[in-house]
């Protein structure tokens, strides 16, 4: 893992950021003074009610099961599930297990997923059956030694008791690998500790709003934000957890009438979109009273309109690697929530570098990743992590984001590496050079936006065609062109590298 100095790991443990609590006692302690908390997934393939005890019987019977299978401590535990309940009972058994978990977005495709089985290596792996364009493959896990498919065989991996108390583990260990595309062709393997992690989920807790209501989590929960969301917050705070395996504004819209749920933020995707619904009216927003945007680029113009409407907009940015670097607090100015990414969260330290790049540090950043290399790259010795991001400090210390060093587009809250798309566009016929850059998009924050130059003599594809080669390559819906545009010649550095930046500011002229 990368170097930690050791003033700051002395610094972290002598403030509290970092105790010798695991995720599993974290869990253990929440599930015990709430039982009978609800636990909901709204769904129409497979919904699901019950309580937190309710889960937590069949999480420790998972436990159970796998313990008697020989998991413990130091093996990985792969899950790629939508927001279901079986998701929740891997995650709390595995770190009821002092297991390493790994959850996958239940949208990757099988190179995505292929790479991260190959990467981590698991003991276990649990999949849906099929969900969406989703579908069990057994070859991708044929050398995974315990296999669970939920709709088929997950059951047979219970036992007939629960698995008491937790398994001890180093809590300075991993107790998570969270994939995120990058500049790479593959996703980065990034790893969280149970110190890091529990100090994440507690900042979180500590900064939302006391009335927030019951929330409704969409976010798939093979997301880092989403699954802390989804199974780690509400276990804290002892309060309802309120799933989707699929975002539907209507259902939303509706979930807020008839349950009295409310959506809280999120990426800016999961609020306008529903702003936009016909089926949105005034009756709505006492459900919306607060809006934590960040995960994705946050226009002003979403902002002001949410402002106008009474919602109490707070924003924040960080990344998988450092999930709260600032944070705006829903009682700061309204000055400083609408136009800016925020102050330095507690406990974290910010600085630029000469170009404008965002330096951070703080006990929520993670350990390092999986690929060795990557870890030279991001983390230098004094414990700084190189964000790839441009940005500008005002007087009373909040940040704005203004560029990005990475070639990523970030679509919903979903890193999407240039460079994979780019590759895939480059097996087109006819096309020379390809640029993939994110586009301005009013819901998702940015999309996809191809730029090719084609070999003479050939004609641009169409859109239908290159979705269909985006399906056999096999990647994520997410990461297919949303735009396709046609180039005579890139915009270029003295190098003859192609300056994306350019590309960005002039995609709307191109044609």
């Amino acid at each position: 893992m990368r170097h930690i100095p050791t003033d700051l790991v002395t610094r972290y443990e002598r403030e509290g950021w970092w105790t010798r609590d695991t995720i599993g006692d974290l869990l253990t302690r929440g599930l015990d003074a709430a039982p009978e908390t609800e636990f909901r997934v709204h769904s129409t393939v497979r919904p699901w009610s019950g309580t937190f005890g309710d889960v937590e019987l069949v999480a420790r019977r998972l436990a159970g099961g796998l313990r008697a299978r020989g998991v413990g401590p130091g093996d990985v535990v792969v899950f790629q599930l939508p927001n279901w309940m079986e998701a929740a009972a891997v995650f709390w058994a595995s770190a009821f297990l002092g297991a390493t978990v790994v959850p996958v977005v239940h949208f990757y495709g099988r190179k995505e997923l292929g790479h991260i089985l190959g990467e981590t290596k698991p003991k276990v792996f649990v999949c849906a059956e099929k969900f969406g364009r989703s579908e069990f493959d057994a070859d991708l896990c044929a050398d995974v030694p315990i296999v669970g498919v939920v709709g088929r065989d997950f059951d047979e991996l219970l036992d007939a008791e629960p698995m008491d108390g937790t398994v001890p583990t180093d809590p300075s260990g991993p107790a998570l690998i969270a994939f995120t595309s990058g500049t790479t062709r593959a996703p980065k393997g990034v790893v969280h500790s149970h110190q890091t992690l529990g100090c994440e989920t507690r900042q979180l807790a500590d900064r939302y709003p006391p009335d927030r209501g019951k929330q409704l989590t969409a976010a798939p929960v093979g997301h880092f934000i989403g699954m802390v969301n989804a199974f780690l917050i509400p276990v804290l705070d002892g309060t309802a957890i309120n799933l989707t395996d699929v975002w539907d504004p209507a259902r939303a819209l509706a979930l807020m009438k008839s349950d009295g749920l409310t959506v809280g933020g999120g990426a800016t995707y999961f609020v306008t979109s529903l702003l936009d619904h016909p089926e949105f009216t005034s009756g709505h927003i006492p459900f919306m009273k607060y809006a934590g945007l960040g995960g994705s680029s946050v226009p002003a113009a979403v902002t002001t309109r949410l402002a106008a409407l009474g919602i109490i907009v707070f924003r924040a940015y960080g990344s998988t690697e450092h999930p709260s670097i600032t944070v705006s607090y829903y009682t700061a100015p309204e000055e400083k929530r609408l136009f800016t990414d925020g102050e330095a969260a507690p406990g974290v330290e910010i600085r630029l570098a000469d170009d404008g790049e965002i330096l951070s540090r703080g006990p929520d950043l993670c350990l390092g990743y999986t690929d060795m290399t990557l870890n030279e790259l991001a983390f230098d010795d004094e414990g700084w992590y190189h964000t790839g991001d441009i940005g500008v400090l005002d007087e009373d210390g909040y940040l704005t984001i203004t560029d990005r060093k990475a070639d990523i587009i970030i679509r919903g809250g979903e890193n999407i590496g240039a460079l994979e798309v780019e590759e895939i566009l480059l097996g087109l016929p006819g096309v020379a050079e390809a640029a993939a850059v994110a586009a301005p998009d009013s819901r998702l924050g940015e999309h996809v936006a191809a730029v090719l130059r084609l070999k003479p003599g050939h004609t641009m594809p169409t859109m239908d065609e290159v979705r269909e080669h985006f399906d056999r390559a096999g990647v994520a819906k997410q990461k297919w062109p949303e735009e396709l545009h046609r180039i005579d010649d890139f915009p270029r550095t003295a190098s003859g590298k192609i300056q994306k930046f350019v590309v960005r500011q002039d995609i709307a002229t191109l044609d």
